[in-house]
């Protein structure tokens, strides 16, 4: 039977489920090499606040019969989510013992209450892959990506533990810091989580119409996903250092907007299809891969632990892309190049 046919049955949702809960952390913390191999319990932890947090933004955009531009926006709001109010990053000068303050001093904006660039590697960070990457990476494996996973009780359950999981760590983070951001940091965070959960289904309910235009292959695809993600992260390295601070803010946005457009262009195309899919979140996915390896000397381990750490992830990594690959080829064949 086609795959888009198949309805998952309740324990494979289930399973799918989990699978997101536990892979969102992983990605986020683990693989980007913020956290090393030997605080792997400490996923535990995290899990409630990343994983429930990715699991609800899957279900809510799925249950409204909405797709990515959704879980898109979504994700965004949850970037703020953790970072503002839940662990104050945005606001804290010393958050987590680094001199923050200073770090991104250059592109502060008083009124705002943060720095801009600090505000964009917070968005990118978990909008692209706390979130969406283990949330596309996850369906791969779903008979059928836009059904929901969790029924009510399923769905109030993670919403309370997520709750649960985000109090936790909040009260984690004030009381390691003792910061509290000021009324104004955390209204203003409020409503702009707020505006970004309204515009994820307001979007979520106009499709934009097909596109009459030839589709690129996979591997183009995929290569831009990962070319954006290194360009990204790589940019300190690649602008000379007299360049103004505000040039890696502009260039975000160009980026930002070109490869939001660019995939918009692309999957609105007749030969869009599960492989294109895959081969952007691998693109995203293989960017952490190697980006983790050059955290390896600022985690509090020794290198070699580190470097055990990146190398069993990074593994891990490509085995769940290259279980997704054989997945998709039983099922689907790859398109020729249009």
């Amino acid at each position: 039977m086609p795959l888009h046919t198949t309805a998952p049955r309740p324990r494979r949702r289930l399973r799918l489920a989990f699978a997101l809960v536990v892979l969102a952390p992983l990605v986020g913390e683990y693989l980007l090499g913020n956290q090393p191999i030997t605080a792997l319990p400490a996923v535990l932890m995290l899990a409630p606040m990343y994983g429930c947090g990715a699991l609800l933004i899957r279900e809510g955009a799925r249950r409204a019969g909405c797709g990515w531009p959704t879980m898109l926006l979504l994700a965004a709001a949850y970037a703020l989510l953790e970072e503002g109010p839940i662990d104050q990053m945005l606001w804290n000068p010393r958050y987590g013992g680094v001199d923050m303050g200073l770090a991104y001093a250059d592109t502060h904006v008083p009124w705002i209450g943060t720095s801009v660039s600090l505000l964009q590697d917070v968005l990118s960070m978990h909008t692209v892959w706390s979130i969406c990457v283990p949330i596309a990476l996850v369906e791969m494996f779903s008979a059928d990506r836009t059904r929901p996973w969790l029924g009510r009780p399923g769905l109030a359950l993670t919403s309370v533990v997520f709750v649960a999981g985000s109090a936790f760590l909040a009260v984690v983070q004030y009381q390691s810091g003792k910061f509290i951001a000021s009324t104004a940091q955390f209204a203003g965070a409020t409503a702009a989580i707020v505006a970004l959960i309204t515009a994820a289904f307001t979007v979520g309910r106009h499709r934009l119409p097909p596109r009459n235009a030839a589709t690129p292959a996979p591997l183009p695809v995929g290569t831009v996903a990962f070319a954006a993600g290194s360009l990204y992260w790589a940019h300190d390295t690649l602008l000379p250092d007299s360049a103004s601070p505000w040039l890696p803010v502009a260039l975000w946005c160009v980026l930002a907007a070109g490869i939001t457009g660019l995939c918009a262009r692309w999957s609105r195309s007749p030969g869009w299809g599960p492989h294109h899919r895959l081969a952007l979140t691998a693109g995203a996915l293989l960017t952490y891969v190697w980006l983790g390896f050059t955290h390896a000397r600022e985690m509090d381990v020794p290198y070699g632990t580190a470097l055990v750490g990146n190398v069993v992830f990074s593994v891990a990594a490509l085995g769940l892309l290259g279980a997704a690959m054989v997945r998709l080829r039983r099922q689907t064949p790859v398109p020729e190049v249009g």
